[in-house]
C-alpha cells in the first residue's frame, strides 16, 4: 500500500533543502579539507591511512543513519562530514598517490557520480531527496554524495592548481557558478532535482578551495592557519547553526 504524504514526510531522514541548508553544507565541506589535510598531512598518515579511517567511520554512521528512525540533525550532519573528509582524502590519494592527475581524477569521478544517479533512478524511479525514506534510496543517497563529494576536492584542485586561479580565484569561479544555480531556480522551470545535485557538487570543491586557502602556506597561496584549529573552530559553527535553524525534514514544507 503506497505511503500517505504524512506517512512519507515522517519518514524521510534528510533535512529540507534551505538557506540554513546551504550554509552548513559549505561549512562542512570546508571543514572536510581542513580536517582531511589534518589527518593526512600534519599528522604524516598519508592519504591511504586517512581515506581508511574517515571511510569507516562514514560506513559506521550511514549505517546508524539508515537504521535511525527519523531525521536526526547531529548525526545527518555528522555523516554529511565524514563524507566530506573521506572525499578529501580518497581524491588526494586518487589524484596524487597514484598519479592520476586532477583531469584524470575530475572526469572518473563525474563519470562515477551520473552512474550512481542514474542506477538510483533506475532502480527506484527518482533521485529526490524527499524519495530518502527507505533504505535502498538511503544507501543510493550516500554513495552518490561521497562521490560527489570526493568529485568537488578534485574539481576544486583542478582548478586552482593545474587551472593557475590559485584558491580564492577557483572560489570565486565556483562561488558564481553556485549563484548561477540561485538564478536558474527563480527564473526558469530547469528540473530542481537537477539543479540541486548541480548546487551540491558545486558546494564542495567550494569548501575545498576556501580550507585550502586557509591552511596552505603562504608561499603556496594559502593564509597557513592551523588545520586543527581550523577545523575545530568549523565544526563548533557547524554545531551551533545545526543547533539554532530549524529541524525540518525533506518535504515538510510541503505538508
Amino acid at each position: 500500500m503506497p505511503l500517505s504524504n504524512a506517512a512519507r514526510i515522517t519518514l524521510v531522514k534528510v533535512p529540507a533543502v534551505t538557506l540554513g541548508f546551504w550554509i552548513i553544507k559549505i561549512l562542512a565541506t570546508t571543514l572536510g579539507e581542513t580536517a582531511g589535510d589534518t589527518v593526512s598531512m600534519s599528522l604524516n598518515l598519508g592519504y591511504l591511512v586517512g581515506s581508511a579511517i574517515f571511510l569507516s567511520l562514514l560506513i559506521l554512521l550511514v549505517t546508524l543513519q539508515i537504521r535511525a528512525d527519523r531525521y536526526r540533525p547531529y548525526l545527518y550532519w555528522a555523516t554529511i562530514i565524514a563524507s566530506t573528509t573521506a572525499g578529501t582524502t580518497m581524491a588526494d590519494f586518487a589524484t596524487r598517490s597514484l598519479g592520476i592527475g586532477y583531469t584524470g581524477g575530475s572526469t572518473l569521478l563525474l563519470a562515477l557520480v551520473l552512474a550512481s544517479l542514474f542506477a538510483w533512478y533506475r532502480a527506484l524511479g527518482s533521485i529526490s531527496v524527499d524519495s530518502v525514506h527507505e533504505p535502498r534510496a538511503e544507501l543510493f543517497y550516500w554513495i552518490t554524495i561521497t562521490l560527489s563529494q570526493t568529485l568537488g576536492t578534485a574539481l576544486g584542485d583542478w582548478l586552482a592548481d593545474t587551472g593557475g586561479l590559485g584558491y580564492i580565484g577557483a572560489a570565486g569561479v565556483f562561488a558564481v557558478g553556485l549563484a548561477l544555480l540561485v538564478v536558474l531556480y527563480f527564473a526558469t522551470g530547469i528540473s530542481r532535482v537537477a539543479l540541486f545535485w548541480s548546487a551540491f557538487i558545486l558546494t564542495r570543491p567550494l569548501g575545498a578551495a576556501v580550507g585550502d586557502f586557509l591552511d596552505k602556506p603562504v608561499d603556496h597561496g594559502g593564509l597557513a592557519f592551523s588545520r586543527p584549529l581550523a577545523s575545530v573552530v568549523l565544526a563548533m559553527a557547524i554545531v551551533l547553526l545545526v543547533s539554532i535553524l530549524p529541524r525540518r525534514a525533506a518535504g515538510a514544507d510541503r505538508s
